[in-house]
């Protein structure tokens, strides 16, 4: 409002016009922004912490970033990790018709051998791990001709939505891209501008700690320099069933970075929303493979998670099965219908297909992954079900420092829609900062329909709508 006032002399009618327009919409306090804003360059760009010293490092000299690249590991990880089953060989999952009381539910269980059980709450699921010997098919086809049984199926897995990786790069081009040779090995050349715009969206919201991101990946390092003041507790680990969802394998915490990575401490990097915090939910294991009841109880438990005045806003699942499931779909309407916008990754074919849960498109926002030139990368899946794409192609964040070998900073560069993912999840929290009274579907409006075109005019099954543009979707009026 201060430019306003300054020129009110000459633009008292621009500006009563604007303020007229801007509250029937029922926008939050916004500047108008005549021209475009120089960039800031953030000063965690130029540090990186050094867990030796126990303290940031300065990066002054050009040769100095190139050696803090070498010190920085590029991840590769199998597409499918664990067995490559599609679905658990010792669990499944059921759900009987309504008016079926708990003790002749467990009756039935019972009669079936089940090894164990136990119920998830809210959706009345209950997973069921079967004896040795028995196989899923058996057990599946026992139970779907039992009158009692409204539903059964495998328990699918999941895997986790990140490519090998060989290419480094010393600046977040995904936040802020300054075009030309980019100091990275081999030297690319950028696109400007190819970003999310993150600087511009900084001038209008940075978050806010109450509104909490919950990372349903492989766990988070609460110990991490960058971490540590960001995640409001230990969270909760559903693969080893306790409180403790430490990151035994690198992609939760790489996400997690992304997302709400400690900013503005002259130190490591930025992340999208600076203010908001995160929660951790464990639902992939050491070996980098998960199942769908872990997720869909972690989903449940994110929804129904307070703290304080702390409450989820934001899932982000940077994770995916090929697989459709009913029950899944029910704790994402769950979750959707507590007032969550939910987030994942469209997984990393390369082929046509989204993944499960990205590709329920009523509750989900499905995100690809284009490059520093504003390219889809080659390996993110595409189909109908696209909703936005985000930079997602050597994108550095926070790695566990107990991982970190010898000689390494605890930071590392990755690929894959896992990446792209946690933009979109970071812009939907600042947004659920300022306009709290939105439901998930009006923000999910907002991130659609403000992006920037790539490839195409329009939405297409490659980036959706565009790759995501957080200036515009914050700002109410930015004029050229």
């Amino acid at each position: 409002m201060s430019k306003l006032q300054k020129n009110k002399n000459k633009n008292w009618l621009v500006a009563v016009l604007a303020l007229l327009i801007f509250l029937a919409l029922g926008f939050g306090p916004a500047r108008v922004e005549l021209s475009a804003q120089k960039k800031k360059t953030d000063k965690r760009i130029s540090a990186l912490y050094n867990k030796n010293q126990k303290k940031a490092t300065p990066l002054s000299s050009q040769a100095e970033r190139k050696e803090a690249i070498r010190r920085i590991k590029a991840m590769s990880l199998s597409q499918t990790g664990g067995t490559g089953d599609k679905y658990s060989r010792e669990k499944v999952l059921v759900k009987f018709k309504p008016g079926l009381t708990t003790q002749s539910a467990d009756s039935l269980l019972k009669a079936y051998q089940a090894e164990s059980y136990h119920l998830i709450p809210k959706i009345n699921v209950y997973v069921v791990r079967i004896e040795d010997g028995v196989s899923v098919e058996d057990t599946l086809s026992a139970l779907k001709v039992n009158p009692d049984v409204l539903y059964a199926g495998p328990d699918y897995k999941l895997r986790l939505c990140a490519t090998p990786n060989d290419q480094l790069f010393s600046y977040q081009y995904a936040l802020s891209n300054p075009g030309g040779v980019l100091l990275i090995p081999g030297s690319p050349t950028g696109k400007p501008q190819a970003d999310i715009k993150a600087t511009g969206a900084w001038d209008y919201a940075k978050g806010d700690p109450n509104v909490l991101i919950a990372v349903l990946d492989t766990g988070i390092d609460y110990t991490h320099p960058e971490l540590v003041n960001q995640v409001i507790d230990h969270g909760k680990d559903f693969v080893n069933d306790d409180n403790e969802a430490y990151d035994d394998v690198w992609h939760g915490t790489h996400v997690a970075g992304i997302i709400a990575a400690q900013t503005n401490n002259s130190a490591g990097i930025a992340g999208v929303a600076w203010n908001c915090r995160l929660l951790a939910g464990k639902i992939i294991g050491a070996e980098g493979e998960g199942d769908y009841s872990d997720l869909i109880e972690a989903l449940i438990w994110a929804a129904d998670y307070t703290n304080g005045a702390a409450k989820v806003g934001v899932i982000n699942m940077s994770i995916g099965g090929t697989e459709p499931d009913e029950f899944l779909e029910e704790a994402l309407q769950y979750a959707y219908n507590k007032g969550i916008v939910l987030v994942a990754a469209a997984g990393n074919d390369g082929s046509q297909g989204v993944y499960y849960p990205a590709a329920y498109d009523n509750y989900c926002l499905a995100v690809g992954a284009t490059d520093y030139n504003d390219q889809i990368a080659d390996f993110s899946n595409y189909g109908p079900e696209m909703d936005v794409a985000a930079p997602g192609v050597g994108i550095i964040s926070t790695y566990p420092v107990a991982l970190t070998d010898p000689g390494y900073l605890p930071y590392a560069f990755a690929d894959g829609t896992s990446m792209a993912a946690p933009h979109v999840a970071g812009l939907a929290a600042l947004i659920k900062s300022v306009k709290p009274w939105l439901y998930p579907g009006d923000i999910m409006k907002i991130i659609k329909y403000s992006p920037d075109d790539v490839d195409s005019t329009g939405w297409d099954d490659y980036s959706g709508y565009g790759r995501l543009n957080a200036k515009r979707a914050l700002a109410p009026y930015v004029l050229k």
